[in-house]
C-alpha cells in the first residue's frame, strides 16, 4: 500500500469518499437529514407525552429496590427504636350526656335557657366549653398539680433542664408570684394536652379522654373533669339568675322613687287645685254628683211624663168611663155597686110602682146620693192626679236648674284636671312597671334557688389503660412511611438520572436503532477473558451485533466502519477490536485502525508496539505498508496510532487519511476505524465523514442523554452516516427487571443443564 497510488479527490474534512459515486452522497445526505429530523421529532414527542406506563414504574422500582428497601428499614428501625424509647401513655375515659332542655321545676322566661330545635352550636359550645382554659385551671386547681413535684413527675424535663437542677444550689427559695404563676399556666397547659372530646355520632353523649403517663392520675384527671365541667355548668346559670336579680334590685330602687315622687307631685296638685277622687281610678266628686243628678233628672222627666199623660188622660175622660184610676178605687167601686144595686132595685120596683110613689122618691134620693158621692170621689181624684202633675213638673224643674249648675262646676274642673290627669297617668305607668318589675324579682328569686343541670355523667373513669405507643401500629405505619418514602426517593434519584440506562431509552431519547447489547462483566473478569469462553454471554452479544451489522444497510456492513462514542471509557476500542475479530473469523479480511491520536489503547489491547503507525504515515514518514501489522488472529491486520502528534485534527482532515480510507477499502473486506470520543474533540465528525457508516457506542447508566444528543447531533452535522447505536456495560438489575437481553446466556444455560443430565441417567 503506497501513498504515491493514493486517490487524486481532495480529502477535505467535509467531502465524502471518492470512491463513492453522486447518487450514494445525495443518498447519504437524505439519510442524515430524516436521522435529524427523526431525533428531533421523537424527542418532542417524548416531552409532550402525558401518558403513565405503570410497567416502566415498576422497572424503576425493581432497579432502585435497594432504595426503596433501604429508606423502609431505615424508618422501621428509626419508628423502633422510637416506640421503644417512648414514655407510656395511659387513657382513662368518662362518658358524659349533655341534653340541650332540663326538667323546668320553675318555668321563668328568660332564666331558664331556650335552645334551638336546630343546628349543632349548642353542643359545639359544650365540647369547645370542655376544652376551655378556665376549665383546665380549675381542674388543676382541684387535682393541685401546681404543688409539689407532680407535674415535673408527670411531664418529666428535658434533660438539659435537669442537669441545670443538678448544679444547682441544694437550698431551695421560696417560688416568686412569677413562678407559682408559671407552674399554674403549665399545670393548665398540661390538663389541656393530655384532654381529648371524643363526641358520639348521632347521640347526646360524648367521651371524655385524658391521657397521661400515669394510669391512677388518668383516671382521676378524667372525672375531676366531668365534674368540674358539671359544677361550672351550673355556677353558670345560677350566675346568670343572681346577676339578673341584682339587676331587678336596682331597678326596682330606682322605679320606686319615681313612683314616690309621681305620687307626692299627684297629691300635691289635688290639694292645690281642690281635686277630690273617690277612689282609684274613679271620677271626682263633682262628676259623681253630676252623673246622679242627670240620673235623678232623667227619673223626673219620665215621671212628669207620665203625670202629664194621666192629667190630660183625666181631663178629656167624662165621668168615669176613661178613668182607668177610678176603677181600681175601692171606694168607687162600692159606690158603684151601691148604685148598680140601687138602679136594679128602682127599676124592679118601677114595674109596681110609680116614679112618685114616696118608696120610689126615696129610693131614686138614694140613687142621686150615690151618684154626688161618686162624683166627688172622682173629683177628688181628678184633683190628685192634677197635683201630681204639677208636683212633678216643678221637681223637673228645679233638677234642671242644679243640673246646669253642675255642669258649669264640672266643666271648670275638667279644665284644671288636665295637669292633674297627667300626673295620674304617670303615676299609674310607674306603678306598672313597679309591680311588674317585682313580679319578675319574686319568679327570679324562685327560679335561681332551683338549680337545673342539663349534664349527667353516664360512665366514671376506671383505671388507665395503655394507649400508646403501640409498637405493632407504629411499626406498620414507619414500614408504610418508609416505602412511600422509598418510593419517592427512588422515583427522585431516577428523574434526576439522566442517563441512558436500557436500549428503549436509547431508541426514545436518540432515534436510533440498537443494534446490540453488551452485557457488563463482574469483577474480576476482564473482556479478554470473557472473550476466550465463545459459549459466554459477552462473546455472543458482540457475534448478535455482527450479525445486526450485516443487515444494517441494503449493502450489508459498511466497508468502513467508524466505532465511536461520546465520551471516553465507554468500550468502543473494545468493540472495534471484537467486532474485528469477529469478522475475522468469517474468514474476512479486516483492518482495524487505531485513529485515536490523543489516547490510543488497541496496542495494549493486542500487545503490539506502537513505535510507528496513523500518525507517520499522515505526516508521510511511512508507507501505509511499513505501519500495518498482523495480529494473533488470522486475517486480522492492525494498524496502530503511532507517536501522538500535537495536531491530530489537522493531520486526520488532510488528504492522506481520505486516501487511506480508499485504498484500505478497496483491498481488504472490512475497515474498521476505533475513533476518538465525539464530546469536546473535532476527530470523531471528520472520521464520521469519512467513512461509510458510524456505531456509536453508548455505557448504560454513565452516558447523559444530553451529552449523547450532542454527539449525535454532531456527526450529523458532520454528515455522518449513523447506522445504530451499540449499548455496552448493561446489566438488568441496574437498568430493571423485564427488558428482555439476558438470551445471551442460552448457551450457558446449557453447559450447565448438561452435567445434570448426564447425572440423573
Amino acid at each position: 500500500m503506497s501513498d504515491n497510488k493514493d486517490p487524486g479527490v481532495p480529502g477535505e474534512g467535509g467531502q465524502l469518499p471518492a470512491t463513492q459515486s453522486a447518487n450514494e452522497r445525495q443518498q447519504a445526505l437524505a439519510i442524515a437529514r430524516q436521522q435529524a429530523l427523526s431525533l428531533d421529532v421523537r424527542t418532542q414527542d417524548n416531552a409532550d407525552s402525558d401518558e403513565i406506563d405503570l410497567l416502566s414504574y415498576w422497572r424503576i422500582l425493581v432497579k432502585r429496590r435497594w432504595t426503596v428497601l433501604g429508606a423502609a428499614g431505615i424508618v422501621l428501625a428509626t419508628a423502633l427504636v422510637g416506640t421503644l424509647l417512648m414514655t407510656p401513655i395511659y387513657r382513662a375515659s368518662t362518658s358524659l350526656q349533655i341534653d340541650r332542655d332540663t326538667i323546668k321545676v320553675v318555668d321563668v322566661e328568660g332564666v331558664t335557657p331556650v335552645e334551638g330545635a336546630g343546628g349543632n352550636d349548642f353542643f359545639q359550645t359544650q365540647y369547645e366549653l370542655l376544652k376551655s382554659r378556665a376549665l383546665a385551671e380549675r381542674v388543676a386547681s382541684q387535682l393541685a398539680l401546681a404543688d409539689g413535684d407532680q407535674l415535673e413527675r408527670l411531664a418529666p424535663r428535658s434533660p438539659w433542664a435537669a442537669l441545670a437542677g443538678l448544679f444547682s444550689g441544694g437550698d431551695e427559695e421560696a417560688p416568686t408570684e412569677e413562678e407559682v404563676s408559671a407552674r399554674q399556666s403549665a399545670a393548665a397547659a398540661f390538663i389541656m394536652n393530655g384532654l381529648t372530646i371524643e363526641p358520639v355520632r348521632n347521640s347526646r353523649l360524648v367521651r371524655v379522654h385524658f391521657d397521661s403517663p400515669d394510669p391512677e392520675f388518668s383516671e382521676r384527671a378524667a372525672n375531676a373533669i366531668a365534674e368540674a365541667f358539671i359544677a361550672s355548668n351550673l355556677e353558670r346559670r345560677f350566675d346568670s339568675s343572681s346577676y339578673a336579680k341584682t339587676y331587678l334590685e336596682d331597678r326596682l330602687q330606682e322605679l320606686k322613687l319615681k313612683l314616690e315622687d309621681s305620687e307626692r307631685k299627684l297629691v300635691e296638685f289635688a290639694q292645690q287645685e281642690q281635686i277630690v277622687s273617690s277612689g282609684e281610678g274613679s271620677a271626682s266628686l263633682s262628676e259623681q254628683n253630676l252623673g246622679t243628678l242627670n240620673a235623678a233628672l232623667a227619673e223626673a222627666r219620665r215621671d212628669r211624663i207620665r203625670a202629664e199623660a194621666r192629667w190630660r188622660q183625666a181631663q178629656a175622660s167624662k165621668g168615669t168611663v176613661l178613668l182607668g184610676e177610678i176603677g181600681e178605687n175601692s171606694i168607687i167601686q162600692s159606690l158603684q155597686e151601691r148604685r148598680a144595686e140601687l138602679n136594679a132595685e128602682y127599676q124592679d120596683k118601677l114595674r109596681l110602682y110609680k116614679p112618685a110613689f114616696p118608696a120610689m122618691v126615696q129610693l131614686k134620693g138614694q140613687i142621686d146620693e150615690v151618684e154626688r158621692q161618686i162624683g166627688e170621689e172622682v173629683a177628688n181624684i181628678k184633683s190628685a192626679i192634677q197635683a201630681e202633675f204639677l208636683a212633678a213638673q216643678e221637681q223637673e224643674r228645679l233638677l234642671g236648674e242644679q243640673m246646669a249648675g253642675l255642669k258649669t262646676e264640672v266643666l271648670d274642673l275638667q279644665s284644671r284636671s288636665i295637669q292633674y290627669n297627667i300626673f295620674k297617668r304617670e303615676v299609674d305607668t310607674n306603678r306598672q312597671l313597679y309591680d311588674g318589675l317585682l313580679q319578675r324579682y319574686k319568679e327570679i328569686g324562685v327560679a335561681g334557688g332551683v338549680s337545673s343541670n342539663n349534664i349527667a355523667v353516664v360512665d366514671r373513669a376506671q383505671r388507665g389503660y395503655k394507649y400508646k405507643p403501640s409498637l405493632s401500629r407504629n411499626l406498620a405505619l414507619g414500614l408504610l412511611a418508609g416505602l412511600v418514602l422509598g418510593v419517592l426517593l427512588a422515583l427522585v434519584f431516577e428523574y434526576l438520572d439522566d442517563t441512558l440506562k436500557s436500549p428503549e431509552d436509547v431508541e426514545k431519547q436518540m432515534g436510533l436503532s440498537v443494534l446490540g447489547v453488551i452485557p457488563m462483566l463482574k469483577a474480576p473478569m476482564t473482556p479478554a477473558r470473557a472473550l476466550e469462553d465463545p459459549r459466554s454471554a459477552f462473546a455472543e452479544a458482540y457475534r448478535s451485533v455482527r450479525t445486526a451489522l450485516q443487515f444494517s444497510t441494503d449493502t450489508g456492513v459498511p466497508r468502513c466502519l467508524l466505532v465511536t462514542s461520546a465520551s471516553p471509557a465507554e468500550g468502543k476500542s473494545t468493540t472495534a477490536l471484537t467486532l474485528a475479530k469477529n469478522f475475522a473469523q468469517l474468514g474476512k479480511r479486516v483492518l482495524i485502525i487505531d485513529a485515536d491520536l490523543r489516547n490510543p489503547s488497541l496496542h495494549r489491547l493486542l500487545d503490539k508496539a506502537n513505535d510507528v503507525g496513523l500518525s507517520n504515515y499522515l505526516a508521510g514518514a511511512s508507507k501505509a505498508t511499513e505501519v500495518i501489522h498482523g495480529t494473533d488472529s488470522p486475517h486480522l491486520m492492525f494498524m496502530p496510532t503511532g507517536p501522538l502528534p500535537p495536531n491530530p485534527a489537522e493531520l486526520l482532515m488532510g488528504p492522506k487519511m481520505l486516501s487511506l480510507i480508499s485504498i484500505a477499502s478497496e483491498k481488504f473486506d472490512q475497515v474498521i476505524i476505533d475513533g476518538p470520543p465525539v464530546m469536546g474533540l473535532a476527530d470523531a465528525p471528520i472520521l464520521a465523514n469519512m467513512a461509510s457508516g458510524t456505531l456509536l457506542v453508548v455505557e448504560a447508566g454513565e452516558t447523559r442523554i444530553s451529552l449523547a444528543r450532542n454527539a449525535l447531533k454532531r456527526l450529523y452535522a458532520a454528515r455522518a452516516h449513523v447506522i445504530g447505536a451499540l449499548l455496552t456495560k448493561f446489566s438488568a438489575k441496574h437498568a430493571g427487571y423485564g427488558y428482555g437481553y439476558g438470551g445471551y446466556n442460552y448457551y450457558s444455560y446449557g453447559a450447565q443443564s448438561e452435567p445434570k443430565k448426564l447425572a440423573r441417567r
